[in-house]
């Protein structure tokens, strides 16, 4: 299949050791991206709006700004020798003023294409199917006729998602039967959106995929329960038959060389109960679902994203131990400090966010266990996530 991309693009540069690396986000993943870069012997300068953020804790210098201030992308990228970002809602146009060479300007290995897809999710269906992957069925509708006909042609039930700016379930709207049409947006305030279909899956599932440019390795695929509308836990691997999980790799190779992805992109799946394996969503970064690879795999998805970057080799990861990640929300943090003496089995990882907020993804806990539902059992009997049962 063609590449999408509008760039020339081969492997990455190699980066050296002491060069900086500038990230536009300063979240939990972009705190992990800077301790796998330190790791390596990497600088690490920040953009975030909030002051000593999880990154800046664990970086070298911090950029207090909006991630639209292009002003301060321009003063990251003029110290940095690469720029990556940790979320998708990073204006593509900043990134691409200071692209290249010269003063002021620094490499973007990721590009400004896969953020663009990711950003609208007419862009990501389409780029999806057009690389002959199949996702939901969908229709982009812009007003309520449009939104009419394409239940006449999909039907009920169906989730109506704004194409852009929408996680953890915001953005959506589940249409289960016509008396949910009241909670639709009227015409004179209605985004840009898409009308999905109903997938009968089994499970949901995710995988991993990095690249430097030119060559690219693939994660297990992983089975991932939400509990409203955010992933509460993960287990790795997911049990799949042999021909899903190929799919599974398949479709992710073929995703990354139409990006000709450099860093890691996360796939979220659908798999049905006839064995079928759908996209649902790219994320162009590391991804909650990835976590657990930081204890159980040969090389975790933040070296592999800083390794794709920084156009280092990739080794293909191997799943040294099945494990299960679950994540500690905003709720959980007291139950789950209260914990923690008695679990040595728990891998504790504390973000440093400095508001604890209800709902707000605040850590995860990662234990390796040769038996994935015996672990999940035991975390859930704890009584810490009982409020999500």
């Amino acid at each position: 299949m063609p590449s999408l991309c509008d760039e020339t693009r081969g492997a990455v540069s190699r980066l050296m050791p002491g060069s900086t690396i500038g990230i536009v986000g300063g979240g939990q993943l972009g705190r992990m991206m800077a301790l796998s870069a330190k790791y390596m012997g990497f600088r690490v300068g920040v953009l975030d709006p909030t002051p000593n953020c999880p990154t800046a804790q664990v970086g070298d210098f911090q950029i207090v700004a909006d991630y639209d201030d292009k002003a301060a992308i321009r003063e990251l990228a003029a110290k940095s020798d690469v720029l990556t970002y940790e979320f998708e809602n990073v204006d593509a146009d900043a990134l691409d003023e200071v692209r290249g060479v010269g003063e002021g300007r620094c490499a973007v290995p990721q590009g400004t294409d896969l953020l663009r897809v990711t950003q609208n999710r007419i862009a990501e269906k389409s780029f999806v199917n057009r690389h002959g992957i199949e996702t939901a069925p969908w229709r982009a509708v812009g007003n309520r006729a449009e939104l009419d006909a394409a239940l006449s042609e999909l039907g009920y039930p169906a989730v109506l998602k704004t194409c852009e700016g929408g996680y953890d379930g915001h953005g959506q709207i589940v249409l289960r039967s016509a008396d949910d049409l009241a909670a639709v947006w009227p015409d004179d305030d209605f985004p840009q959106a898409i009308l999905e279909g109903f997938v009968d899956f089994a499970f949901e599932a995710s995988i991993l995929v990095s690249g430097d440019g030119e060559h690219y390795v693939t994660f297990p695929i992983v089975r991932n329960v939400h509990r409203n509308n955010i992933l509460h836990m993960t287990i790795a691997p997911a049990e799949v038959p042999d021909e899903v999980a190929a799919r599974a790799h398949e479709l992710a190779l073929t995703l990354a060389g139409g990006f000709r992805l450099a860093g890691t992109l996360a796939i979220e799946l659908f798999v049905t109960r006839d064995g079928r394996v759908l996209v649902n969503e790219l994320a162009p970064r590391p991804h909650n679902s990835g976590h657990y690879t930081i204890e159980a795999c040969s090389i975790d998805q933040f070296d592999a994203h800083i390794r794709g970057i920084a156009g280092w080799p990739l080794p293909q990861p191997r799943l040294l131990s099945p494990a299960v990640m679950v994540n500690v929300l905003g709720q959980h943090v007291a139950p789950t400090r209260a914990l923690i003496g008695g679990h040595p089995e728990w891998n504790v990882h504390d973000y440093g966010k400095a508001q604890v907020k209800h709902d707000r993804k605040m850590g995860h806990i990662t234990v390796l266990a040769d038996d994935t539902d015996a672990a999940a059992r035991a975390l859930e009997a704890t009584g810490c996530w009982d409020d999500l049962r």
